[in-house]
């Protein structure tokens, strides 16, 4: 494909198995990428070919099944480090974000953040890049503290500079908000906290799938992401930390693989990034992970972006002329994500969905994990629809004709 060629998704679909089925007799319109996305037959591929041809462990054999199994997962993670702009010993390989972001809390936290200290983070984030700052502050007695939203979804930085007043030790933020689409500015918000003197973390879940990622530009001490949001297996995902971060941080985890030497009262460690994967890792999964990573290398994500950018312009010129139908987040297309979260009159979120999945569509309804988000929008939940590669006009199409004819239903 030619870098500037525009991505044509309905022959992009033939990739997909999944997407050649029927749900209630209708054709599925897979509209809930936020959440997960359908895995192409290269990655599906790649799984059964290592499990087929050489299953092994890795980094213990010197067998022929072990030593291609050890090519192969390193290889993914080159892959994989080169992608978003990182050296392969800086990428670890976890479960997906919401472990690399507790490994974090775990390992560099329990020994940086001290009483007193304060954490900030923002109120748009999922409750992976919430939860572990809660449970580090209650443990060690620091102070977990939010940046706020202007109106239009988009961060406080008002707010934001005056929370760096205060010297935090640690700023957490998303990138993309898997709920407002919002794309913040990271690059930025990492220098000027840095200048405060803050670490920083950046949950990457919503925009290494979506669009072109650069770590060392980002400026981020440590970076996380999943596998299966970017056409990966689940239950293998990334942390990349800034050189020499991972060297000084304690284990996350202790046992086989991530030791050097062991002795009847002391152990010592494996060089990073083996430090920090304990035990037989995520093989297979890993070695899907790179196999996804070659596909959308292969389209090259400006494409992505571009694509995702005119759909987004349609969805939202479609979707406008729905009667009683609210979006939430900023209206201006360029600064966010493929991510669409409403709702429409009096319809609940969950009714909705319901109605469209009798239509064969799929979209997500609820607080997506970001309850205190909800309560600043001042919902209890929305419905979403988030795109990717694979969607077209015909499924927003079909998207504004479910919620039509649920209307209908509820005599909106």
């Amino acid at each position: 494909m030619l870098e500037s060629e525009a991505i044509n998704a309905e022959r992009m679909r033939a990739d997909f198995p999944i997407l050649s089925r029927k749900v209630h007799g209708k054709r599925l319109v897979y509209l809930d990428n936020a959440a997960t996305t359908q895995k192409p037959q290269a990655v599906i591929d790649a799984l059964v070919r290592f499990y087929s041809t050489y299953n092994s462990n890795v980094h213990r054999s010197v067998h022929t099944l072990g030593e291609e199994a050890t090519e192969a997962y390193e290889g993914s993670r080159k892959k994989t480090a080169e992608f978003v702009g990182a050296k392969p010993r800086d990428l670890v390989f976890v479960r997906g974000t919401t472990e690399a972001i507790n490994l974090v809390g775990s390992a560099w936290g329990e020994k940086n953040v001290k009483k007193g200290d304060v954490i900030v983070a923002t109120k748009m984030e999922h409750h992976s890049n919430i939860v572990p700052w809660q449970q580090l502050a209650k443990r060690n007695g620091a102070s977990l503290k939010y940046v706020g939203l202007d109106t239009d979804g988009t961060l406080d930085l008002a707010g934001f500079e005056d929370l760096l007043r205060e010297a935090p030790r640690l700023v957490a933020l998303t990138h993309c908000s898997n709920v407002l689409g919002t794309v913040n500015d990271v690059t930025k918000l990492c220098s000027m906290a840095k200048m405060a003197g803050a670490t920083t973390l950046v949950d990457g879940a919503q925009s290494v799938p979506h669009m072109p990622v650069d770590v060392e530009e980002i400026g981020s001490d440590f970076y996380a992401f999943s596998g299966h949001k970017m056409l990966g297996p689940t239950g293998i995902g990334a942390l990349v930390a800034r050189k020499g971060l991972l060297e000084e941080m304690d284990p996350f985890q202790t046992g086989g693989e991530m030791i050097r030497e062991v002795f009847d009262d002391h152990s010592t460690w494996n060089d990073v990034p083996y430090k920090f994967e304990a035990g037989t890792v995520n093989i297979a999964d890993a070695i899907g992970l790179g196999a996804a990573v070659d596909y959308l290398d292969a389209i090259g994500m400006e494409r992505v972006r571009d694509h995702e950018l005119r759909l987004l312009d349609y969805a939202f010129k479609e979707l406008a002329s729905v009667k009683g139908l609210k979006i939430y987040g900023p209206s201006d297309t360029r600064s966010r994500a493929g991510v669409i979260s409403f709702n429409y009159a009096d319809v609940h979120p969950h009714d909705l969905a319901t109605i469209l999945d009798e239509e064969g569509i799929a979209i997500r309804s609820g607080h997506h994990c970001a309850q205190p988000l909800m309560r600043w929008l001042d919902v209890p939940a929305t419905s979403r629809a988030s795109f990717y590669i694979y969607n077209a006009h015909d499924d927003v199409d079909a998207l504004k004709a479910g919620i039509v004819k649920a209307g209908g239903l509820f005599k909106v």
